[in-house]
């Protein structure tokens, strides 16, 4: 548990509530560092912050990343009440699917508002204080769509393929002070971002064999990646045995994109 050098760190995570952001914060609560769970959904956060027991280090802190004063407002806050944030993950992400000539401008802006703007917000804000701690570290969850087409995933793909270069060029501007930044790119995943997409039972396996006419392969592992899978990657990046890896794009899809 020490080797991965995470014991004792502050670590902010967005989308925390549930999926994926949910698995975070458990890997990170598991290898003892204290956790700011972050969502929009108050309800949620609170079941987290029940879920998680006596004993625990997990802080909530209900907020909006499409919001920039509120997210100013929470990142002041974490590091006024846990210190200074050493660890941050972006997971909060949407998804609104559709031929783009159907697109509103309403689902086109509701994406981008989350998935782009939301990790440029909470980037920005941690990192002009990660500025004076060297050896911390940002990761965004994206996703393989970011590297591949999708059929009626233009938005969605688009914005994950923003927020992906816009983790690297943060990388490239935050390496002379130490800090490291990469991101891990999922591929489809049990949660209910995936399921929404499914007509029936049969989502699952349909997934797996893949979809010649929407000209999607499927998954060679012939798996759907836990949450937990996707955790256990972003562990990796945020911890000391990753420490001369910044600027990366870690795909865990399967090999669903191939390799790209």
């Amino acid at each position: 548990m020490e080797s991965l050098g995470i014991s004792g760190k502050v670590a902010m995570v967005t989308g925390a509530a549930q999926g994926i952001g949910r698995a975070v914060v458990q890997a990170l609560l598991a290898n003892e560092a204290s956790v700011a769970a972050v969502d929009n959904n108050a309800d949620q956060l609170s079941r987290l912050l029940e879920e998680a027991g006596a004993g625990h280090k997990l802080s909530v802190f209900p907020t909006d990343v499409r919001d920039s004063a509120a997210v100013n407002e929470t990142v002041s806050t974490i590091e006024r009440e846990l210190g200074p944030i050493d660890i941050l993950v972006n997971v909060a992400g949407v998804l609104r699917t559709g031929p783009v000539v159907d697109m509103t401008d309403e689902d086109w802006d509701a994406v981008f508002s989350v998935n782009t703007d939301g990790v440029f917000y909470i980037s920005r804000a941690v990192a002009r204080r990660m500025r004076t701690n060297p050896s911390s570290v940002i990761v965004t969850v994206a996703s393989n769509a970011a590297g591949v087409p999708r059929m009626n995933m233009g938005a969605y793909s688009a914005s994950k393929a923003a927020s992906t270069m816009f983790t690297k060029c943060l990388g490239l501007e935050l390496a002379e002070f130490g800090v490291r930044c990469n991101v891990v790119a999922p591929g489809s995943t049990y949660t209910d971002m995936q399921t929404s997409m499914w007509a029936d039972s049969d989502g699952a396996q349909l997934v797996i064999e893949g979809s010649p006419t929407a000209y999607k392969i499927g998954i060679p592992l012939r798996r759907i990646a836990d949450p937990a899978d996707i955790a256990d990657a972003v562990l990796f990046l945020v911890s000391d045995r990753a420490r001369h890896i910044t600027m990366h794009d870690l795909y865990v899809d399967g090999g669903a994109a191939l390799g790209v």
